[in-house]
């Protein structure tokens, strides 16, 4: 997402500069960041005042009321960015066309990090990665056109893996919009047992193993784990198919039990399979391969239910293609629906998403939700990123 601060017209006149251009911003701790200009009236910004959202906030380590020094900043169009990803982010020759298109728009400058959405295989998740800008030309800060040449790194960034912690995002209940049912519901299952270990003992019965999440794609299921990851506090680790499937006989039922043992080790723990159908299709419907990596998770989840604070929180688009075996009671003990917002879920989407973006006069959120049926998280998200 672009960075865009509003400033009110007589600021913007004493800088020199113009809506559309570009400043560069100092913090009182010595950050800076170069965003670009966007007007707004001085009763909405007050006289001499920056508006900008949480990230730019915290990246200039900045908090309300505070001052921040302001001058122009030359931008250039940058003819060449050279990237390095995280270790852990396979296909690489293949996000190229996908990065560049996550950056166009983005002011980068040389050394820095900056997070984009990557989406999976599949075309219908995303989840947030770190990138290196390695060079640019010329020297930044630059900004990244539609016909800026974006290489690949053959050297692996320093950043860290791809977001393997959901919840290293910073994602809390309070971004998760339109599902208050659904995830009061997942709280039940996960959040109460971690908290609380006590009060399943003294009524005599098991705490859920798991909780399956299924929907369409987009409805918000790696959200809603990204933010429990955050909120319950517990070791959180991310499985996905790749991560598990191996050519090598007897590899990929190794690495799933070395996954949960690292769980039960630092109980109380969430492990988060992401597609799950991906990993556990239905076992006639496959080969000797894939009926082994089946047999060996429902063997790791009856195993954890001998005490260890494990919860497994699946997710899904496709619930009907997952082994039958897996929904039995004592393993995926809850099936939440994660679905469609209605008008006012959409609405609330809307808020979240925009609660961080300088809006143009006139954008009516409201009318934007009654008029987008059928729109899921993910297409609400884009709506603003992209309007």
């Amino acid at each position: 997402m672009k960075r865009v601060i509003a400033l009110e017209r007589e600021t913007i006149t004493a800088l020199g500069t113009e809506p559309g251009e570009y400043v560069s911003l100092e913090g009182p701790t010595g950050e800076s960041v170069v965003a670009e200009v966007t007007s707004r009236p001085s009763e909405e910004t007050g006289a001499r005042t920056v508006r900008l959202d949480r990230r730019l906030a915290e990246r200039l380590d900045v908090a309300p009321g505070e001052t921040v020094r302001a001058e122009p900043a030359d931008v250039r169009s940058a003819e060449r960015v050279e990237i390095a990803l995280p270790e852990d982010v396979p296909s690489r020759e293949a996000l190229e066309l996908s990065q560049r298109d996550a950056l166009v728009g983005r002011v980068l400058s040389d050394g820095e990090t900056v997070t984009v959405p990557l989406a999976d295989g599949s075309g219908t998740e995303t989840r947030n990665v770190p990138i290196e800008v390695v060079a640019l030309e010329p020297a930044g800060p630059a900004v990244v056109e539609d016909w800026t040449s974006v290489v690949l790194s053959p050297e692996s960034a320093t950043v860290g893996d791809a977001e393997d912690d959901p919840g290293a995002v910073g994602v809390t209940y309070d971004d998760v919009g339109g599902l208050d049912e659904e995830l009061e519901q997942v709280r039940e299952v996960v959040e109460l047992p971690m908290r609380y270990p006590g009060l399943f003992d003294r009524l005599g019965i098991d705490p859920p193993n798991g909780v399956l999440l299924y929907g369409p794609p987009g409805t918000g299921k790696t959200l809603v784990a990204r933010a429990l990851a955050n909120e319950v506090g517990a070791h959180f680790r991310t499985l996905r198919g790749p991560e598990i499937v191996s050519k090598y006989r007897g590899e990929s039922e190794q690495r799933l039990r070395e996954i949960f043992e690292e769980a039960e080790a630092n109980a109380p723990a969430v492990v988060f399979i992401d597609e799950i159908d991906a990993i556990a299709p239905k076992r006639e419907d496959v080969g000797d391969a894939e009926r082994r990596i089946v047999a060996q998770l429902l063997s790791v989840l009856d195993d954890g239910a001998d005490g260890e604070q494990v919860v497994v929180v699946g997710t899904t688009n496709r619930i009907d293609s997952i082994d039958p075996a897996l929904r039995r009671p004592g393993r995926f003990d809850r099936e939440i629906e994660i679905g469609v917002p209605d008008a006012d879920g959409r609405a609330e989407i809307l808020d979240i998403h925009a609660a961080d973006v300088p809006l143009s006069d006139g954008v009516d959120l409201e009318r934007y939700a009654e008029r987008t049926h059928g729109f899921v998280g993910a297409d609400l998200e884009n709506l603003i990123r992209e309007g």
